[in-house]
């Protein structure tokens, strides 16, 4: 991410909206401030030709705006794809709040925050991500009806954090057996990056399925509480993604996959649950291709969340979720069969199949 937000200062110093490398033709942005709350956030709306955009709320420290901008474009735009991917009738969408979710957030901020979305009038509709959690998405309701992941004893789904692991776990069996010819971990090395709520139950799936795990994280108590709980190794090696392993699972922020790790990389298989992990789809795509890395793109397999947050909108339950998750795994070897037919990447496929849903509503709405 840090590479692509220098490249974009080089080449864009006047436009700093129009010319991010992550525009991709976003029909709306919203600057969102408020002096007395110390409200600093922009919602992304990339496209709602599938329905309303929906997509999370992810509150970071970021360094600087430029960095919140280019990380609001690139997710709300992966919102899109991965609704279109899923079958969900929404459009993409995602916004994120400038402050430390541990220091700076409060009731008053998430409360303003939700009267932006209410202001947009359901074009936007906002979710759990992270930073928050499900119980700002309940003081953002107070305030509008445009929100998603509230509590279930308000009516909600709760956090939507399990089904989006249970996605992952599926996307990535269905990489392993492209790569292996069986879906089977027993015996697996995977490396997890990140253990946060979705990466802590994919551990929970992988370990249960008797994969060899190892675990890194920025949170050094959550790594120790997670390697006692489910018998993890704490990765102690010098360079994670060198790390001589079968899978690599990137589950914390996105753009690890770029110019300093794509050619490090050992593991034979990627699918992970961190959003944007290539830092440039088509360079570093081609290259875990060339290499004959099976990369399982991560707007596909972890769409479990947008798909469980979805029930509340359309009224299905958790076992609907469930299920309409578990198809993440033969999408997924559909898009490898679609890759490897038409000698192109896999995130070009997935890409593709998305796009081709968007492009049919598109031509169905102007007869």
């Amino acid at each position: 991410m840090a590479t692509e937000l220098i490249k974009a200062k080089e080449l864009y110093k006047i436009d700093p909206v129009f010319g991010q490398l992550s525009f991709d033709d976003h029909e709306e942005i919203v600057f969102c401030f408020d002096k007395e709350t110390g409200l600093k956030a922009i919602i992304g709306v990339h496209n709602t030709v599938l329905g309303p955009a929906l997509g999370g709320t992810r509150i970071w420290n970021y360094e600087n705006e430029w960095e919140a901008l280019n990380d609001v474009l690139r997710l709300s735009r992966g919102m899109t794809y991965k609704s279109a991917i899923t079958g969900l009738n929404l459009g993409g969408g995602k916004a994120v709040i400038i402050g430390d979710s541990k220091k700076d957030k409060t009731p008053e901020m998430i409360k303003k925050f939700g009267e932006y979305v209410n202001s947009l009038g359901g074009k936007y509709i906002t979710a759990e991500d992270v930073g928050s959690t499900t119980q700002d998405m309940d003081i953002i309701r107070d305030v509008t009806p445009y929100v998603t992941g509230i509590s279930e004893s308000r009516g909600g789904s709760g956090n939507p954090s399990p089904v989006t692991a249970y996605g992952v776990f599926m996307g990535l069996k269905a990489a392993v057996k492209h790569q292996f010819g069986s879906d089977a971990l027993q015996g697996k090395r995977v490396l997890v990056q990140g253990i946060g709520h979705v990466g802590e139950t994919l551990v929970d799936y992988l370990t249960k399925e008797g994969a060899i795990v190892q675990i890194t994280d920025i949170n050094e108590p959550k790594l120790k509480e997670v390697s006692d709980k489910y018998g993890a190794k704490i990765f102690s090696g010098s360079d994670l993604y060198s790390a001589d392993v079968d899978i690599y699972s990137p589950c914390a922020l996105g753009a690890t996959i770029n110019d300093e790790t794509v050619n490090k990389i050992k593991a034979k298989v990627i699918a992970g649950a961190a959003n944007n992990q290539l830092a440039n789809d088509k360079v570093h795509g081609q290259i875990l291709k060339e290499r004959g890395i099976s990369y399982a793109p991560d707007f596909l397999i972890n769409a479990g969340g947008i798909i469980n947050v979805y029930g509340e909108i359309v009224g299905y339950g958790k076992e609907e979720a469930m299920k309409r998750t578990e198809n993440i795994y033969h999408t997924t070897l559909e898009i490898f069969l679609n890759a490897e037919k038409h000698n192109i990447t896999t995130q070009q496929a997935a890409m593709k199949m998305a796009q081709d849903r968007i492009d049919a509503k598109k031509k169905e709405i102007a007869k």
